[in-house]
């Protein structure tokens, strides 16, 4: 890891596509300086140069999530390397599925269950566990986790695991905004509605379509939609807004 002088350090986990690539561009238009997170190091290239080709700052991390270890020494590595971490998006997630289709509780294992919520729950945790003494040391920082509005509600495309980690985010980062909010530090959520990624291109066009009828403003979400909410909730402005989370759904969910 190399130095980005006084500039503002952030890190998006699952930066190499979709939402997360969108919060990465989002938070280096805004000048800070984004440690790009992905176990696929190809696409992390993709995003970097984008990065760059913006005049913005970035660098790659190579880490799989799934090492709880891993986690931490990315932190700790950044925290080496720069004195200081400001922002933290936790977006990275898995949702294994067959053949576009969710798997039922009848198929699910312990194994896959257990897969779901060590990447989707506990290595936000960790990571924000690690953060949190960097952010303190200036007495600013912003915590962001991508979230689901299956993690708000139901969802006939979502597993159970899914759906339980990403409540147990929520509830998490109400706890967390707690007991940071002294330090100067805010932890919030979004729950982004079907956006247009290719996670989401899985379940087929059918499913896109029949997503966005029942949406009032008629369509599905943008990637670009989310990175300028994370970038709101990441700035100076939302310094009075913790432990929230904003639905991004163009109304599918009405919390």
């Amino acid at each position: 890891m190399t130095a980005a002088g006084p500039r503002r350090v952030s890190v998006v986990t699952g930066a190499g596509a979709g939402i997360g690539a969108a919060c990465a561009l989002a938070l280096a238009e805004s000048g800070l300086h984004v440690v790009c997170v992905d176990r696929n190091a190809l696409a992390l290239d993709h995003v970097l140069a984008e990065v760059q080709r913006q005049g913005g700052s970035a660098q790659a991390e190579c880490v799989d999530l799934s090492d709880l270890a891993a986690a931490q020494v990315l932190i700790h590595g950044i925290g080496a390397s720069f004195g200081r971490l400001d922002v933290l998006v936790n977006n990275a997630a898995i949702h294994p599925k067959q053949d576009g289709r969710k798997h039922r509780l009848d198929e699910l294992d312990v194994a896959q269950w257990q897969a779901v919520l060590e990447v989707n729950l506990t290595a936000p945790f960790v990571l924000c566990q690690a953060a949190v003494p960097l952010m303190a040391r200036h007495a600013w920082g912003r915590i962001v986790n991508i979230v689901s509005r299956a993690g708000r509600t139901y969802s006939p495309q979502a597993g159970a695991h899914y759906a339980a980690s990403k409540a147990g985010l929520i509830g998490f980062t109400r706890i967390l905004a707690g007991e940071v909010g002294p330090m100067g530090i805010t932890a919030n959520c979004i729950a982004p509605g079907r956006i247009d990624t290719p996670l989401a291109g899985e379940g087929g066009p059918a499913a896109n379509a029949g997503y966005a009828a029942q949406t009032p403003v008629g369509r599905v979400g943008t990637p670009r939609e989310i990175g300028a909410a994370v970038r709101f909730l990441a700035g100076e402005e939302s310094g009075f807004t913790t432990g929230a989370t904003l639905d991004v759904n163009g109304g599918a969910f009405m919390g």
